[in-house]
């Protein structure tokens, strides 16, 4: 398997190409949105963003190879988690392919001691936080709860309700305040979670109280089969204005401006200055998770398109034009990739398999005749497959 995917390994384009492309799209027409490394792997100069370019203005060649090194060991990972659920080893996984450059720049924004509240699709922030990747893997095996130590980490565990981990975020970061630390709080969230009550209360309390949180909503344009178009009638990073805190947009699949745009926002959030929105606007290349099919509601020249605007193959283009990268880097990262892939898959296939029937142990304390009555057909129902392999 391909560490870095096929559109990572293409050819680098041109030089002059890219640079008129770059210029072309800084101009009239282009996304209101923060962009400091352009499709084609060509540092972007815009004056309307220099405020957020001087977070990585000095970043050195060895600080974007590891940046590069997090995105394609991430992409890796999560490769192995969809091939290992289609194999029967996971009961489900939800994919992150195309949202590297999101996750990984705002994950290696924060600092130790700030707090993370993900959803479930957050592996790439985990990874910058330093949890284990086999440790994602067990919630979704059906062996555990969720796999790791929230405080080891300040990350806290994977959040399936949709939007709830928000007004988590808020809490704590209102918690930071009043204790008088300097540290910050990321709450992540899709666009789909945009739309749910939770957020919107978040908003709230983070504005009244003054919370140092930052809302980094990944606008992956799906919220599973639902267009954003659906959902609002403008852009979501403008929502923060109706609640009186900053939102920003900002390219979702260039990694160095959402790696700035998140140190911008969190050192606001430090000063006490409050809660900032923003808005990562990326694609979600595979399906919402992989009991999905996505070929029912979207085409395939929209996803073609945004091929065009891989993350890894952006930063990889920069790499082999602007700094003394050579192919023995991307070698022996090739190599770690594949290594990363057997763990991976041996960490998983060494899990015991999950108990069919604990689903039922903890639904109340002392028990229920319905729970019972749901527990005995569930077992009938398994009992029926020993009954025809035995047959057999």
């Amino acid at each position: 398997m391909t560490v870095d995917s096929t559109a990572a390994a293409r050819t680098p384009r041109k030089r002059t190409a890219a640079k008129k492309s770059a210029k072309k799209s800084a101009g009239a027409g282009a996304p209101d949105l923060v962009q400091l490394l352009s499709p084609e792997g060509v540092r972007v100069e815009n004056a309307e963003h220099a405020e957020y370019a001087a977070f990585v203005e000095d970043i050195t060649a060895e600080e974007l190879r590891g940046l590069y090194r997090d995105m394609v060991l991430t992409r890796r990972f999560d490769a192995e988690a969809t091939s290992l659920q289609r194999q029967g080893e996971l009961g489900l996984w939800a994919s992150l392919l195309g949202q590297e450059a999101a996750q990984i720049g705002s994950g290696r924004a924060t600092r130790h001691d700030d707090y993370v509240f993900p959803t479930y699709r957050e592996h790439g922030v985990a990874w910058c936080r330093g949890v284990d990747p086999t440790n994602l893997l067990g919630m979704f095996r059906g062996v555990n709860n969720g796999g790791w130590d929230p405080n080891s980490n300040n990350f806290h565990l994977y959040t399936i309700v949709i939007g709830s981990q928000t007004l988590h975020a808020t809490g704590y970061a209102m918690g930071v305040a009043k204790d008088g630390a300097d540290s910050a709080v990321v709450a992540y969230f899709g666009d789909g979670a945009s739309s749910q009550g939770d957020v919107a209360e978040s908003f709230t309390f983070s504005a009244v109280y003054n919370a140092p949180v930052v809302f980094f909503c990944q606008n992956n344009q799906w919220a599973i089969s639902e267009p954003t178009e659906k959902q609002t009638r403008v852009p979501l990073y403008q929502r923060a204005q109706g609640y009186g805190f900053p939102g920003v947009r900002v390219d979702g699949n260039d990694v160095l401006a959402c790696l700035a745009v998140t140190k911008w926002a969190l050192e606001r959030a430090r000063r006490g200055e409050g809660p900032t929105l923003v808005e990562a606007f990326t694609y979600r290349m595979g399906a919402h998770t992989t009991s999905d099919d996505p070929t029912k509601y979207r085409a395939d020249e929209e996803r073609e398109a945004w091929e065009a605007k891989d993350p890894i193959l952006r930063l990889r283009t920069y790499l082999e034009s602007e700094t003394d990268t050579d192919e023995g880097f991307f070698a022996e990262l090739e190599a770690e990739s594949e290594a990363l892939g057997l763990r991976v898959r041996e960490a998983v296939r060494a899990m015991p398999d999950p108990d069919r029937m604990a689903i039922f142990e903890n639904a109340y304390a002392d028990g229920h005749s319905l729970v019972d009555e749901e527990r005995a057909q569930f077992a009938a129902y398994q009992a029926s497959f020993a009954d025809a392999e035995g047959g057999n």
